[in-house]
């Protein structure tokens, strides 16, 4: 009887567990109406042309609902940090009224660091800047009543043997940002794992650039997607890349 008693809790563990895995991996449903703001620096600036990840978010969720009607908001500024997004959050984000709002920010924070003439390092945001920013930009969306999603920087540098001259500090910022979403019990999409792991699998010859960016920093087509595809993940909204479009006919 106690042996049959242990089978039928441990079942009923089980399938517990199951079960909050699965609410867990479930996305919380978009709305009709709802307002979807990208608050970041030049990578999110330029996500709004024909290839980049806030056009490819836009045109997913129209494919699956296009009765939704949900708007998005491209609110990246080039060269911005923590500190700037603290300054235009009123109205750049607030005055906007989202409903849902993407923090990707972390890669000037980190990229601006330079050695001065006296060896001091200046330009970047100090960490305790970085994380009081964040949490007070995070407050004030979260008493606005929009649901956040946390971003990790990506890359300064593609080369996937942590031999990129900043990894060790983009790390350290991107550690910073996980502890400040747990701190503040918002979402966090670990955007710096994804692309870490696609480089492992992907950029065989170890090169610094033309992986997922041109430049080291700044998103190819390939970039764009993987940023599209994770941030729809929490979405609940599967990718949908358009067609290109027909070659012109060439003229007779």
């Amino acid at each position: 009887m106690l042996a049959r008693s242990l089978t039928v809790v441990g079942i009923l563990v089980l399938v517990g567990s199951v079960a909050a895995a699965a609410v867990a991996g479930e996305a919380p449903a978009l709305k009709k109406g709802d307002r979807i703001v990208f608050l970041g620096d030049s990578i999110t600036a330029g996500a709004s042309r024909a290839d980049g990840f806030i056009t490819l978010i836009k045109g997913s969720i129209d494919a699956k609902d296009k009765d939704l009607g949900v708007e998005t908001i491209n609110a990246g500024i080039s060269g911005n940090r923590v500190p700037n997004l603290q300054a235009r959050l009123e109205k750049d984000v607030l005055a906007k009224k989202p409903t849902i709002v993407f923090i990707y920010i972390g890669i000037n924070d980190v990229w601006h660091w330079k050695k001065a003439p006296d060896g001091s390092m200046k330009g970047g945001t100090p960490m305790p800047e970085y994380q009081a920013g964040l949490k007070e930009i995070i407050g004030k969306i979260k008493a606005a009543g929009a649901r956040i999603i946390l971003c990790t920087a990506t890359v300064i540098g593609e080369k996937n043997d942590g031999s990129n001259e900043r990894d060790k500090m983009l790390d350290e910022y991107c550690d910073a940002s996980r502890a400040v979403a747990k701190d503040t019990s918002v979402e966090m999409l670990d955007l710096r794992k994804a692309f870490l792991d696609y480089e492992k699998a992907n950029n065989k010859d170890n090169k610094d650039k033309g992986i997922l960016t041109p430049d080291t920093v700044h998103l190819n087509a390939a970039g764009n997607k993987l940023v599209a595809e994770q941030m729809l993940g929490v979405l609940g909204v599967p990718l949908v890349v358009p067609a290109p479009a027909p070659a012109a006919e060439k003229k007779k």
